[in-house]
């Protein structure tokens, strides 16, 4: 089970990371047609290029119409894709200055406890998504600009954050089941030494 979760988990943070990769090249895209088109407009860039300005343009050199639209999904996608591997590899931060003089028993306890925390507010979280997606689908919001339904994002989130709910319940479970029989199923992060 836990090697079908990792890959799960590891698909996932690769898709996140995809589209992050692109929501970077199109922010930069759009930032450099942004200042080309800053450039075309003022006295320098009519002094250097004269009469090409304007066919530059005419080309529709600017920024990407609805950038910041599709960061906005895209950012909150790749959020939720990062999650499940987060979870299973236990990457999340921790700070341990009290737990670290505790025993293991008291440890075990602290972990199962927030797993299962953690576990019960993904679920929140993909149930309120899913409620969102289904209000903006009722009322067929769209974006400003580009005009694409807004619930688009909140289905790609969803899926994602179903994904981050399935793998915060079963680092649930793995935990209780460490801390009720004493094994170690998934070793525990260590943290940051410093």
């Amino acid at each position: 089970m836990h090697r079908l979760m990792n890959e799960l988990a590891r698909v996932m943070a690769l898709v996140g990371g995809v589209v992050l990769t692109m929501l970077i090249l199109l922010t930069c895209i759009s930032v450099f047609g942004r200042g080309m088109n800053t450039f075309l407009h003022s006295g320098l860039g009519e002094a250097l290029l004269g009469g090409m300005t304007k066919t530059l343009l005419d080309t529709g050199v600017g920024p990407i119409l609805g950038d910041f639209e599709l960061v906005e999904a895209g950012i909150a996608f790749a959020i939720f894709a990062f999650l499940p591997f987060c979870q299973i590899t236990n990457g999340h931060a921790t700070v341990d200055i009290f737990t670290s003089k505790l025993g293991v028993g008291a440890n075990r306890f602290i972990q199962m406890v927030v797993e299962i925390v953690f576990a019960a507010v993904l679920i929140l979280i993909a149930w309120r998504l899913y409620d969102g997606m289904l209000s903006k689908m009722r009322y067929n919001e769209t974006t400003f600009l580009l005009q694409f339904p807004i619930w688009w994002a909140y289905a790609a989130s969803l899926v994602a954050a179903f994904l981050a709910s399935v793998a915060g319940v079963y680092m649930a479970v793995v935990r209780t089941v460490e801390f009720f029989t004493g094994r170690v199923i998934i070793v525990p992060a260590g943290g940051a030494d410093h």
